[in-house]
């Protein structure tokens, strides 16, 4: 399926727009304000594009484009629209805050792992690093969009109404960058232990001794190792940093599920964050919430959060903190992906994780996803990029994405119902809680549309595109067809017949990661084509041989007066030849394309004037 992301992100505007919209007004539903992740999620669906997209934006009543407002014409037209946007976000805001603070419930987006046993309420009001993440990039969303539509009205009311709205924004914004920074850990390794068995034989793959691997890691991760132990400002507990200086331990780190049990409060001055609550999350990293941290954290550093001012004093001092955070991670984790050059343990698949023993497809891809971040970060080498590429048509394949499921596949469980994680820690107050990832497809779509815009070489671009298209083909086919949520997501019968009915109400945690995809895709096509050595040389040789042969028809017949046919057509064949070298660094494709041309027409008056003679 081609990837259009222009046509495919209006067909989602318009479905969302008659769920949500049906009315006139905006409906949240039965579950609405039951999961501050669900919630934040579907607005992202509309305000994500709004704000990254200048053809979609809704900011500007005079600048909304028509297509735009006929797809969203069930919340009223181009002037309604902002309007009703600011009130379903004050709403947002009202409904997930406690009357002193914001909160970042996960709500009915956590289960049980014991079916017999229902999660308590103060389980279900636990905060959650997906939250956090989904609310940084809605809150920027949002205060970008406010930043813009303020200075559209004149009216007092609407005045007030945004200020209001943009002062809520900023301190969940806050509060959101300070739940991220009390998530983040680092969880030292004792060789010895069962952790660190399962860390150095996933280190050395059965071709490295424990020893070989700690002396390994010793090199690797030395002046990591520095970096994090000297860092006052990650505020690491002075006992970890011991353990952390013993060469002989190995460690990770990244986020938590949540707050770590006894994470520090973090001092905030001119943004209160309000209450920080006390943390529950053991101290160990997660895989899938450091993916969704560092997704959120970039949009934190994105050059339109800088350009448009949208952080205020304590909140940069906190992007600071969250940046070297970030930095940190995306250099272990990609360090540990690549450990051995000669085997990555990245492509022994699947990835076992080495604090609950689960290996899974999923998991595979989620440490794509944090190298992908990091090669986004610095220049990669196509031989790095071509060994990622193999690993994502591998997983494509594995996932039956691409390949063919059978009878009682387990493979289609990476879609429905996803992969159950235990959030250790959360049986505190209750049974131990879970978490279901099923967003196995879109992450490996936007995995593959990113790298697209890192290739090098055509062959890799092309290779990366048809992964693309293919997992698009995928999920598009999986849309709802029929009852509530016609055209958004998820029903993963649509694809593979043996998978669960789906729930009643659409998938927001799809429906907005959908959007994403198509975000990312749109700004690749923004970038230039990739630059063909090969085609550039070709472009140079047939522009000399077009300019020598116009010249030398140019020099044995007399110009043709100015206007005339003949005038006009030598005119083109010379504005064409401009155009041609103009081209030929950017686009040698169509540099070459142009000259072609040049070249099939001077050839025709060259065969008509021997046919004269």
């Amino acid at each position: 399926m081609q990837i259009t992301p222009r046509q495919q992100l209006l067909d989602m505007w318009q479905a969302l727009a008659r769920h949500s919209f049906g009315q006139g007004a905006w409906s949240w539903g039965e579950q609405g304000g039951l999961s501050s992740v669900a919630d934040a999620e579907r607005l992202l669906c509309l305000l994500y594009p709004a704000t990254e997209i200048p053809a979609f934006r809704l900011d500007d009543p005079n600048t909304t484009q028509r297509d735009v407002s006929r797809a969203l014409r069930a919340a009223g037209d181009s002037n309604d629209i902002p309007v009703r946007l600011i009130e379903v976000l004050g709403e947002f805001m009202n409904r997930h805050h406690d009357g002193t603070s914001p909160t970042f419930a996960g709500g009915h987006y956590f289960g049980s792992s014991d079916p017999q046993r229902e999660l308590s309420e103060e389980q279900r009001e636990f905060d959650v690093v997906d939250s956090y993440s989904m609310s940084v990039s809605l809150c920027l969303a949002t205060l970008g969009f406010l930043k813009v539509y303020r200075n559209t009205t004149t009216r007092a009311s609407a005045v007030a109404r945004i200020e209001h709205l943009r002062k809520d924004t900023s301190d969940r914004l806050t509060a959101a960058m300070v739940g991220l920074l009390r998530s983040f850990t680092v969880d030292v390794v004792e060789i010895s232990s069962d952790h660190g068995h399962a860390l150095a034989r996933l280190l050395g793959r059965g071709r490295r001794s424990d020893r070989q691997v700690v002396q390994r890691f010793q090199e690797r991760f030395k002046p990591l190792r520095a970096l994090i132990t000297e860092s006052l400002a990650l505020g690491l507990d002075t006992d970890v940093c011991d353990e952390l200086r013993n060469e002989n331990r190995l460690f990770e780190c990244g986020w938590a599920w949540g707050v770590v049990k006894d994470a520090p409060e973090v001092a905030t001055e001119s943004s209160p964050a309000g209450r920080q609550p006390r943390g529950v999350a053991h101290p160990v990293p997660n895989l899938h919430f450091t993916v969704v941290a560092l997704d959120g954290i970039i949009d934190l550093l994105s050059e339109r959060t800088l350009t448009l001012g949208l952080l205020d004093a304590e909140q940069q001092h906190l992007a600071s903190a969250l940046r070297l955070r970030f930095e940190i991670t995306q250099q272990f984790w990609s360090g540990v992906a690549r450990f051995d050059e000669e085997a990555w343990p990245l492509e022994e698949i699947p990835w076992r994780t080495t604090r609950r023993q689960r290996e899974s497809e999923y998991f595979s891809l989620t440490v794509v996803s944090i190298l992908v971040h990091d090669l986004m970060r610095r220049r990669t080498t196509d031989h790095d990029l071509t060994r990622i590429i193999t690993v994502m048509e591998r997983l494509a394949e594995r996932g039956r994405i691409t390949g063919r499921a059978v009878r009682e596949d387990p493979a289609v469980a990476l879609h429905s119902p996803g992969i159950a994680m235990s959030l250790l820690g959360s049986d505190a107050v209750g049974p131990t809680m879970t978490w279901v990832m099923n967003d196995f497809s879109t992450q490996l779509l936007k995995r593959a549309v990113q790298l697209c815009s890192l290739a090098n070489s055509v062959e890799s671009q092309d290779r990366l595109l048809h992964l693309a298209e293919s997992v698009l083909d995928h999920v598009w086919r999986r849309r709802i067809t029929e009852g509530e949520g016609v055209g958004l997501w998820d029903d993963a019968r649509a694809v593979h017949p043996e998978a669960p009915a789906p729930g009643a109400t659409p998938s927001w945690s799809i429906t907005e990661r959908v959007t994403e995809c198509m975000v990312a895709a749109h700004g690749l096509y923004d970038r230039p084509p990739i630059r063909s050595v090969e085609l550039s040389a070709a472009a140079k040789e047939a522009i000399s041989e077009a300019a020598h042969l116009l010249g030398r028809e140019q020099k044995d017949h007399p110009a043709p007066p100015s206007g005339t046919p003949q005038g006009e057509w030598i005119k083109g064949l010379e504005a064409d030849l401009r155009r041609a070298r103009e081209l030929i660094e950017s686009r040698p494709g169509t540099s070459l394309a142009l000259t072609l041309g040049v070249l099939a027409r001077l050839d025709t008056l060259d065969r008509a004037t021997d046919g004269e003679g």
